[in-house]
């Protein structure tokens, strides 16, 4: 089992470096001691992974970008040092199962192939967004691998569940791992500051470490975005990344300091989480969610179908559900149990609706009226019925029934036309042989056919 020991936020000014500052970095001293404070926490932790997320690293607007390469490495030849140089082990697979705990939320995450990064103009070279931190640390502790992230120009409800994604993979990986948030904050704060002066350069800097000094993350979360471009900062999608990462353990933060030198600024702190309750771990079958985030999934689905049986109208998406399900697109199973018995279940394996809620409403209607399975749902039976509903992640092909784990994986079967599909974690089905026997049946394919299998993960919300 891994866990996400701590997390810290870290600037990352060259000039702090030894050899680049020539003097200039006593002017970030407040910086300097609270950096090498969090780097002596992080020695005496003894993480086997350093996660560090990064605005310099190359960054898309829908992808997030996690560099790949066996080795990283940076130097700060950029800054009159070349002789500065860090290298570090990715850990590749902790790479990849982020990529598979993200999709899940909806977010694509990864490598990018060597043609690709080509394409792009890109290499999987350290910038000095990872190195300034990571020079600190490795002063104090070297027995780590690293895994690096771009911070990418999506929604921060979208960056959130992408944190969410890391800690999902960071405690089924087995690793102790302590996440940096790298970034600045405003560029914008004097005269003679890199962006120039903006009075929206200061207020945006108190207003940010008050959320972080309060672990404000719903505050964070509603930060206008149009208040970054103002403010000229760098660190702000970071740290709701590494808050995601958080999600469940309500967390709670320490500033060490905060600066403005060069008019730029600096921000240290540490955030910590309780130890989360009420939710399976990963590996240990389909993800659970009994929270009251949970809830509005399946309040959305009883609504839809209480509505419909009574007065045979389809609901609109509710003002209430959260911003996410009007953006986010997934597939989604509504499943209906009455007296510990299926009563319907209807899904959809990838998205074909134009948002999440949309999905979860048709799907609802679907499982209760039109499943062929069974008579459509009476009035008198609404108050029986016990809902959940899946969210799955992205499918990906498998080779065999090695590849499946019953608790863990749903699976799908394809031949030409026909596709079967077998949620995960379900009563009787104890072995991928009867759940991929189950899914061809499902799907009218016979056994000694050739037919393709993929699995998928989901997040169940009862």
């Amino acid at each position: 089992m891994g866990k996400l020991l701590n997390g810290y936020i870290m600037p990352h000014p060259p000039i702090i470096v030894p050899g680049i500052g020539h003097g200039r970095e006593r002017e970030a001293g407040a910086t300097i001691d609270a950096l090498k404070r969090a780097a002596k926490e992080i020695g005496k932790a003894r993480p086997t992974t350093i996660l560090l997320s990064t605005p310099h690293a190359p960054c898309f607007r829908d992808f997030v970008y996690i560099m790949d390469s066996e080795n990283l490495e940076g130097d700060f030849a950029a800054f009159g040092s070349p002789k500065a140089q860090l290298s570090f082990q990715n850990n590749r697979e902790l790479v990849s199962m982020i990529a598979v705990k993200s999709a899940i939320y909806g977010i694509d995450a990864g490598g990018l192939e060597e043609s690709q990064r080509r394409h792009y103009g890109i290499s999987d070279r350290l910038d000095h967004g990872a190195l300034v931190p990571l020079s600190f640390i490795k002063e104090e502790w070297e027995d780590f691998r690293l895994v690096c992230i771009s911070t990418p120009f999506l929604a921060f409800e979208a960056l959130y569940d992408f944190g969410r994604g890391v800690r999902d993979a960071i405690e089924e990986s087995g690793e102790r791992v302590v996440y940096i948030a790298s970034g600045d904050l405003s560029h914008r704060l004097t005269r003679d500051a890199p962006a120039g002066y903006s009075p929206k350069g200061p207020a945006y800097d108190r207003a940010l470490v008050e959320k972080v000094r309060q672990a404000d993350v719903q505050g964070l979360l509603e930060t206008d975005l149009s208040e970054l471009e103002k403010a000229g900062e760098c660190g702000t999608r970071s740290i709701v990344m590494m808050f995601g990462a958080f999600d469940g353990r309500k967390p709670k933060s320490e500033v060490y300091s905060y600066e403005g030198p060069y008019g730029v600024g600096y921000l240290v702190a540490k955030i910590e989480g309780a130890e989360e309750k009420g939710k399976k771990k990963a590996g240990e079958g389909s993800l659970e969610i009994n929270s009251s985030e949970a809830s509005v999934h399946v309040r959305l689905a009883k609504e839809t179908l209480e509505t419909y049986v009574r007065s045979g109208n389809k609901i609109k998406v509710p003002d209430w559900v959260p911003p996410e399900f009007k953006t986010r697109r997934a597939g989604v199973f509504v499943s209906l149990k009455k007296g510990g018995m299926l009563r319907g279940c209807i899904g959809t394996i990838g998205p074909v609706m134009v948002n999440i809620a949309e999905e979860i409403i048709n799907n609802a209607i679907s499982a209760g009226m039109q499943d062929p399975r069974f008579p459509a749902v009476k009035e008198k039976e609404l108050n029986e019925l016990i809902y959940s509903v899946d969210v799955l992640g992205a499918p990906e092909k498998i080779n065999s029934t090695e590849e499946l784990d019953v608790k863990r994986y749903g699976v799908i079967v394809t031949a030409g036309f026909r596709r079967g599909l077998l949620l995960p974690d379900l009563e009787g089905v104890d072995t991928p042989e009867k759940q991929v026997e189950i899914a061809l049946q499902k799907a009218g394919i016979r056994s000694s056919e050739s037919f393709e299998l993929k699995r998928f993960e989901v997040i169940r919300y009862r």
